[in-house]
């Protein structure tokens, strides 16, 4: 089990106030990650320090920007192709006055992070098996967030009407993906592009916040 004062530590680098009971959290989420993933390949981290470092801490990363974003606002955010969980379950940890979505294709994934939201307790996170292009919700979503999951101008097609008319696309990448920005939907404006320093992580990582071109 990874140390929850480890990742305390690390979450602090991040300017981020940890408490004790949201590291156990992400620590009982980390041993639970590693023992699914035994059976279920969830990820291809299989290894306690990776995970703090790849998953744990790389989804911790974008908490300040969505927290800037939500500015202590009870605001929805959906996370695209979800997996694991990742950032679904660090987010739903890390602001729990937040609501999030984990949307994913596969069962097993979605299985997996309906058992992370039961035995985590977990209240403030929904767990939806569907194809985001297929999916619709009844309210839309102030944050549409993905994580190496397509090219931008893929996730902007499949979870546009997702996206309330005031919201932002949050895209996690690794580099700066000057090409895929380059390939951007007319109507879509780049609102920010944030390189993330991620604590234990010696790899280059960005968050790109997108809007509709007609929002203000």
């Amino acid at each position: 089990m990874i140390d929850p004062q480890r990742i305390r530590t690390a979450a602090a680098a991040l300017d981020l106030d940890v408490s004790e009971a949201q590291a156990q959290q992400l620590s009982d989420f980390a041993a639970l990650l590693l023992r699914w993933n035994a059976v279920y390949n969830l990820t291809a981290i299989r290894d306690e320090d990776p995970v703090l470092s790849h998953h744990l801490l790389d989804c911790l990363a974008v908490v300040p920007q969505i927290d800037r974003i939500s500015e202590g606002r009870a605001i929805r955010i959906l996370d695209v192709g979800s997996g694991g969980g990742l950032p679904a379950v660090p987010l739903a940890i890390a602001l729990p006055h937040v609501r999030v979505v984990s949307l994913d294709a596969v069962q097993k994934k979605c299985a997996f992070v309906q058992q992370a939201k039961g035995q985590l307790r977990l209240e403030n996170l929904d767990v939806v098996h569907a194809r985001a292009e297929a999916w619709r919700s009844p309210e839309r979503f102030d944050v549409v967030v993905s994580r190496a999951f397509a090219t931008l101008a893929d996730f902007i097609r499949v979870s546009r009407h997702l996206l309330a008319s005031h919201g932002i696309w949050a895209a996690m990448k690794g580099t700066l993906p000057e090409a895929e920005l380059r390939e951007l939907p007319h109507d879509v404006r780049v609102v920010g592009t944030v390189k993330l320093r991620v604590p234990l992580l010696d790899e280059q990582r960005h968050l790109i916040l997108l809007a509709p071109a007609a929002a203000d």
